[in-house]
């Protein structure tokens, strides 16, 4: 069964000032109603690398991870070359042909995310996001499926593994400064969340220009189900958070990491730390990406609220549960 992309639909409706009903939010979602307009939220910025000590660096991170559930990451040591390196690998990748991505699609029935695709969970009330996506596992090498990373272009492989490889004294440090923050030892987070064996998911998220963008979302509003999602977007702005029961724009910050605290640091924080809801608007003119690295436990590990956390006075307020199983309840809308 031929699956319609979104590239495809964006090159149709580029001339026309409508897009396929399907695509239509309803008003309570729409981006120009619901969005704060004239204000752009400037979430906590944590400079990584330098201006903090230890215990300053916890107290931030935690502050952000607890209030906000959402930071961007600036002085992190990943160098601008290899962030643009990634960005071009992944915007040239979408310029090929249709023929040559859907070598690349995701299998239909497969159980995995993995591979290019557009619809990824159950969607309400029929409706689809203006996007189309590439999921690869980029870490670690034994969870590694070669044939889901493109051939072409040629740099695709050699930009994504430099990326990674700086990414990930990131993330450890980003895990120790969460840990110490709600009275664990630097490391329990990271052991309690897989460890060595947690799963780094790169997403490549393709939104093309639309042509109704007060219309349309390129992601529906969502909290992640991974324990800490690292993003860099492309330039053109489109992130949304939900604060104080309202939508707001991101302020984009070039080259900074943005860093989402997802469910499942949530679920072991025993909710001290919150998953952010945010959500993806498009644009008119300009088509916008964004390349979020997902860390997931390995499948079969059951996450719960980490004991250490737990008292008479401090019930569980979580199931403990696998991740896979996890996982499928949230793609299908099921109750967790």
């Amino acid at each position: 069964m031929e699956v319609e992309r979104v590239q495809a639909v964006a090159t149709l409706s580029k001339f026309m000032d409508t897009i396929p009903a399907d695509y239509v939010r309803s008003e309570n979602e729409q981006p120009a109603i619901t969005t704060v307009r004239g204000k752009v939220l400037e979430v906590p910025v944590i400079d990584l690398l330098g201006g903090y000590t230890e215990d300053e660096g916890v107290a931030a991170v935690t502050a952000a991870g607890g209030e906000w559930g959402l930071f961007q990451v600036v002085n992190h040591g990943i160098p601008d070359e290899l962030i643009g390196n990634l960005q071009r690998a992944g915007r040239e990748f979408f310029e090929l042909s249709p023929a040559e991505k859907e070598v690349y699609a995701r299998p239909v029935d497969a159980k995995s995310v993995e591979g290019y695709g557009t619809k990824l969970q159950k969607e309400v009330e029929g409706k689809k996001g203006w996007v189309d996506h590439l999921f690869h596992k980029v870490w670690p090498p034994s969870a590694i499926n070669y044939k889901f990373w493109p051939k072409n272009p040629p740099s695709y492989r050699e930009a994504n593994e430099a990326y990674i490889e700086k990414l990930r004294p990131v993330a450890d440090k980003l895990f120790k400064w969460l840990s110490i923050g709600i009275g664990l030892e630097g490391h329990e987070m990271k052991a309690a969340a897989g460890g060595d064996e947690m799963i780094y998911m790169m997403k490549i998220n393709y939104y093309p220009p639309c042509p109704r963008p007060d219309l349309a979302l390129g992601v529906v509003a969502h909290t992640d189900m991974s324990t800490l999602t690292i993003l860099v977007p492309n330039e053109v702005a489109g992130l949304q958070v939900f604060k104080d029961d309202r939508w707001y724009d991101v302020k984009y910050i070039p080259n900074a990491l943005i860093v989402h605290i997802g469910d499942q640091i949530e679920i072991l924080s025993n909710g001290k730390y919150k998953a952010v809801l945010h959500r993806s608007t498009v644009n008119k003119e300009i088509t916008r990406m964004s390349w979020p690295v997902f860390l997931e436990p390995p499948p079969e590990l059951e996450l719960g609220p980490i004991t250490k956390l737990i008292d008479d006075e401090n019930p569980p307020k979580y199931k403990t549960k696998k991740f896979k199983d996890y996982v499928y309840c949230k793609l299908n809308k099921l109750p967790q």
